[in-house]
């Protein structure tokens, strides 16, 4: 009997770890939903505002980026990786570590130092790589105006001479069973290229087209990072939801094996004390 015990506590253990898991669900869903429709909405402006700054660009002459688009020997390099601040999310935040590893090994011979979006990157990289910053509460309130304050500090990184080169590395929002690891060049700006004949017009421009560029590009890349973070934000969610499932179903069927071993056991201990009755009444009788 203390086998069956045994396993009406596993039984028990694993009902409750399935009902955790359905809720971790059911809540991920939800707070996936506003994620998704924000990074949705908000990919137009983004490519837009990359369309137009292109569009500019490509009919001026020389360096019309100005700080934000020298090029430097490369000495020092600023890995920017966005990750959750908290697990039970699959391989979410595994994928994007291991691309900041991979990275690193990339930099090898030069110095490459992290800034941190997210506890858990924080808390990973911390052990091998130097993390110079950690960003995590800029989930607390995920809006514009916070992040576009650590992109001014990123900037300034770069227009300083700190940094030769920084990049972005997370998660995009695909679907929420699919999320694909992004590294993107954050500063200098890349050489702008269209494959689009640029076609001149007739426009006025007030002030100037090299000064409009010139505040678009700071506008750019405050968008630039908005859109990554938001882009691991729906990512995190769409790969807890699913990881969840997975476990709630993982749980499911477990619970039922247990069940019908269970049975199998408390059938096979009845036989037992049935057939030690029988045999004891037989002795009686003999």
């Amino acid at each position: 009997m203390a086998n069956l015990k045994e396993i009406r506590n596993r039984i028990t253990s694993v009902s409750s770890t399935m009902q955790i898991t359905s809720a971790m669900k059911m809540v991920s869903a939800a707070k996936l939903k506003k994620a998704q429709d924000a990074i949705t909405a908000m990919r137009p402006y983004a490519e837009k505002l990359t369309e137009l700054l292109q569009n500019l660009s490509a009919t001026l002459e020389g360096d019309a980026g100005g700080e934000y688009t020298t090029q430097r020997e490369i000495k020092k390099v600023l890995l920017v990786v966005i990750t959750s601040n908290r697990g039970l999310a699959g391989a979410f935040n595994t994928n994007a570590i291991k691309e900041a590893k991979s990275r690193a090994i990339y930099y090898a011979g030069k110095q490459v130092d992290i800034f941190a979006i997210g506890k858990k990157g924080n808390d990973v990289l911390g052990k091998t790589l130097d993390v110079v910053a950690n960003q995590s509460s800029v989930f607390d309130d995920l809006t514009f105006d916070n992040v576009a304050k650590i992109a001014d500090e990123l900037t300034q990184k770069f227009v300083s001479g700190e940094y030769d080169k920084i990049e972005l590395i997370y998660n995009q929002f695909k679907n929420a069973a699919t999320q694909i690891v992004q590294t993107e060049q954050f500063l200098p700006l890349a050489p702008i290229q269209s494959d689009a004949a640029v076609t001149p017009g007739d426009y006025l421009f007030e002030p100037s087209k090299e000064e409009i560029v010139l505040t678009l590009i700071p506008k750019s890349l405050k968008t630039q990072l908005y859109k990554g973070i938001r882009d691991s934000f729906a990512s995190e969610h769409g790969a807890r939801m699913t990881a969840m499932h997975k476990a709630t179903d993982n749980a499911t069927e477990l619970r039922n094996q247990l069940k019908l071993t269970y049975n199998k056991a408390r059938q096979a201990a009845i036989t037992n004390e049935i057939l030690e009755i029988v045999g004891g009444a037989e002795a009686l009788k003999g």
